[in-house]
């Protein structure tokens, strides 16, 4: 007995919901893997700036401050596309996520190129952003800015700070271009 050949062909693609069915394949990360890690990296994030501050005394500057909301921001889509659980809802998360990555992608270098040269921080865009917002005084010990751009541009390990969070905004946008293209909301 034969399989049609429709059927071979998923057989061989890794069926109809693309899982491996060949030994020694490997099956990708689902979309929602993808956006659950999403979520917890950018919690991550913000913890580890938190201990950064609150630990080491790396106070941040508005750009700082900003940043830590894109990340928050970037996990609450995360969260979202898990909750909605649809293809569409997933999708629709996924690009609002990639939109803030792309965001945080600019804010970190903005900050590394033209802020971190500057005296102060006082009335750029970050600091309206973070101010329209009022998170400063919701929960200043995290949304608050203590340090001018100059004085918070600091190394870790080698690289300046706002590119670890540049990394991590372009390792998140992958990911979430990768939830964009699964075709369905595994």
């Amino acid at each position: 007995m034969s399989l049609p050949r429709s059927a071979m062909g998923a057989a061989r693609q890794g069926g109809a919901a693309g899982r491996p069915t060949e030994p020694g394949q490997r099956r990708l990360p689902g979309a929602g893997a993808l956006l659950a890690g999403g979520a917890v990296l950018g919690i991550a994030a913000v913890g580890a700036a938190l201990v950064s501050q609150h630990g080491f005394g790396m106070e941040p500057c508005p750009w700082c401050v900003l940043q830590r909301v894109i990340f928050l921001a970037i996990s609450l889509a995360c969260v979202i596309g898990l909750v909605w659980r649809s293809a569409l809802g997933r999708r629709l998360a996924a690009g609002l996520g990639l939109l803030l990555a792309l965001s945080g992608v600019a804010s970190a270098l903005w900050q590394h190129l033209v802020a971190a040269a500057s005296a102060s921080c006082n009335l750029t865009l970050a600091d309206r952003i973070v101010g329209a917002m009022k998170l400063d005084s919701f929960w200043p010990d995290v949304f608050s800015a203590r340090a001018s751009c100059a004085d918070a541009a600091v190394d870790l390990l080698g690289l300046p700070y706002e590119y670890w969070s540049l990394g991590l905004y372009l390792l998140l946008g992958a990911a979430l271009v990768q939830v964009l293209r699964r075709p369905t909301a595994r």
